[in-house]
């Protein structure tokens, strides 16, 4: 693999913005930062702005494709459409289903875990559960006809795999929460507290057995009340507790997007992209986890009207963002550093720094992807 040298760019370089600095990549990892290496292939990229590529922890599909469907190769195609968008490293996410079908596709992403070491590809490094154990009442475009109950053994029974990272979005209040945030705890799964109208006591108990996140904040979650704290309210008032949001302008208000990732602070937010099958597809009908869904003006809605995920990418998520005041090193943090640090991945990528993964995306002026280079390859190439 060649050395080469990024030039003539502005780079967000361990959360601190430069100007004019080459970034050095040698054998896929960032070698060196303002240090100019004469032997590496150079790479004019005046007029792009470096960041850390993104991590998208919380996708369902793009391209037509959903994950719950989808075999290796349908896989193989939302990782090359996640590259041309920036996102270097990508979490699978399925939604309730039965069990045959969470068999069939953990195989298909094993499949895809090993062809991608050898393809400049968007890197899945693990799989989300989203919403088996869930709430009833708070299902928004889950289908509760698959949700479970925790007794004991059920989290034994979810294919899960050989290696990567696990994550579950869940209801702590369900039957056997508290315990299931035990035994999530126990296996080595990232608890995320979702789809839920858990009261404090709960919430409480859950914090206390493990769990540390939400997923898309606001949405699926009790709001927050002068006499009714909320789920939300217990989020922004629990300073060890993080979230993920959805940066859509649709799934929240663009003043409560800024409102609770300034309260939180940008150390402890994450962007997502939540993005389901459409997305990249343009407006229309699509059939989607059993039902009808239409995409019309960046907006899906199901049949029951509910909003079924979003048609965003986290280029987008990090350009809204910056539009609402966030400077470019806070907003690569929430779409970058904090997805690394939830998912156990900071020590190998989600920063551009010296000895990490050279997993580098390049934004010019307008905000549009130019440049995506995974593991030092380049992915995607549009200057």
């Amino acid at each position: 693999m060649p050395s080469l040298s990024l030039t003539n760019a502005e780079a967000v370089v361990a959360e601190e913005l430069f100007r004019d600095v080459p970034v050095i990549i040698t054998d896929g990892l960032i070698a060196g930062v303002d240090d100019p290496d004469r032997d590496a292939e150079s790479i004019d990229c005046r007029g792009l702005n470096l960041l850390p590529g993104f991590i998208d922890m919380h996708i369902h599909g793009a391209m037509g494709i959903d994950v719950n469907a989808a075999n290796a190769e349908g896989l193989f195609e939302i990782a090359k459409f996640l590259a041309a968008n920036g996102v270097t490293s990508w979490v699978p996410t399925l939604v309730p289903d039965s069990d045959a079908n969470y068999a069939r596709v953990i195989a298909s992403i094993e499949r895809l875990m090993e062809i991608q070491i050898y393809q400049p590809i968007a890197q899945a490094v693990g799989v989300h559960y989203e919403g088996v154990f869930a709430n009833e009442k708070m299902c928004g475009a889950l289908r509760p006809q698959f949700f479970k109950r925790f007794t004991g053994t059920e989290l034994g029974d979810i294919p899960v795999l050989k290696s990567g990272v696990r994550m579950m979005t869940y209801a702590p209040e369900i039957d056997g929460g508290i315990d299931l945030t035990r035994e999530l705890k126990r296996r080595g799964w990232i608890a995320s507290i979702g789809h839920t109208k858990a009261d404090i006591d709960t919430l409480n108990n859950a914090f206390d057995a493990g769990a540390r996140h939400l997923t898309h904040f606001y949405n699926a979650m009790t709001g927050m009340h002068h006499r009714d704290v909320g789920v939300v309210g217990w989020a922004l008032t629990n300073h060890e507790v993080t979230f993920d949001i959805i940066a859509d302008g649709i799934h929240v208000h663009p003043r409560m997007l800024e409102f609770s990732c300034r309260t939180k602070s940008p150390a402890k937010v994450s962007l997502i992209s939540d993005s389901v099958a459409p997305t990249g597809m343009g407006e229309g009908e699509f059939e989607i986890w059993g039902e009808k869904v239409t995409v019309e003006n960046g907006r899906t809605r199901n049949e029951r009207g509910s909003i079924a995920g979003s048609v965003i990418t986290m280029r987008d998520a990090f350009n809204g963002l910056l539009s609402i005041g966030f400077s470019s090193s806070d907003v690569s943090r929430m779409a970058s550093l904090n997805p690394a640090r939830l998912l156990g991945l900071e020590a190998d990528r989600g920063s551009i720094e010296i000895g990490k993964r050279a997993d580098i995306v390049g934004l010019d002026v307008d905000g549009k992807v130019r440049l995506t280079v995974i593991g030092g390859r380049i992915a995607f190439d549009a200057r």
